[in-house]
């Protein structure tokens, strides 16, 4: 009786988070997979890319980090000032071209209990995998002066993105969130080869040494400490 017990138990165990995953599943193929790719590949055309609505989930495992998926879900804010696709969400103005907030759309929410499931989801899917090198990145500091010279005066980012709110380019994501969002690894990754993840994607190649790319993750994550609220 009591070995019996253990199996169930076992299999209680074995079953829940499953059920877990795949509820999470459901919610992200049901309201979510018309704008995000959960299955891969990534567009292998300049066409495909410009269809695309939102960023791509089938790497989200690698790219993310639970905790902040599970909040943003709940109370979801714009990352990317001017949309996923800037070009479609600007207008001429004649002090030059300024977001147009009308044909931005408000993100779905999620409850707790979906958010908590969908981020559950979310982490299972890790494609790329041979991209991230586990432990890659090793915490450190660096000034923000000296961060926003090399982010800005050295490789002029900041012409796509923000640093602050309301300071810095609209076309790319914030990186003031960035250390929130996104594993340090994957960090790493990415801006050592953003093609190896994504090949049409606008970001260029910066061709950076090993050491700036850990020199800006610094940064990243300096910037995520800062109040601007």
């Amino acid at each position: 009786m009591v070995g019996y017990v253990s199996v169930i138990c076992l299999l209680l165990t074995l079953t829940f988070p499953a059920l877990a995953d795949n509820k999470g599943m459901e919610i992200l193929e049901s309201r979510c997979s018309s704008c995000h790719d959960l299955k891969g590949p990534a567009p292998a055309t300049l066409k495909e890319l410009w269809a695309r609505k939102g960023p791509d989930f089938f790497y989200a495992g690698n790219k993310y980090k639970r905790t902040w998926l599970e909040s943003w879900l709940q109370k979801p804010r714009r990352i990317r000032p001017a949309g996923y696709f800037y070009v479609d969400h600007i207008k001429s103005t004649e002090d030059g071209d300024v977001i147009d907030d009308s044909t931005l759309k408000p993100h779905v929410a999620l409850n707790a209990e979906e958010a908590h499931e969908v981020a559950e989801a979310l982490m299972s899917l890790k494609a790329n995998d041979h991209l991230i090198t586990k432990g890659e990145y090793k915490p450190g500091k660096i000034s923000l002066t000296m961060g926003e010279m090399r982010f800005d005066k050295f490789r002029g980012c900041m012409a796509c993105h923000e640093i602050e709110p309301g300071y810095g380019g609209l076309s790319g994501p914030e990186v003031y969130t960035a250390a929130k969002r996104l594993q340090e690894d994957y960090m790493m990754s990415y801006m050592r080869d953003p093609q190896a993840w994504d090949p049409k994607i606008f970001m260029p190649n910066m061709h950076l040494r090993e050491g700036d790319l850990e020199k800006f993750v610094h940064y990243f994550r300096a910037l995520s400490e800062e109040n601007f609220e």
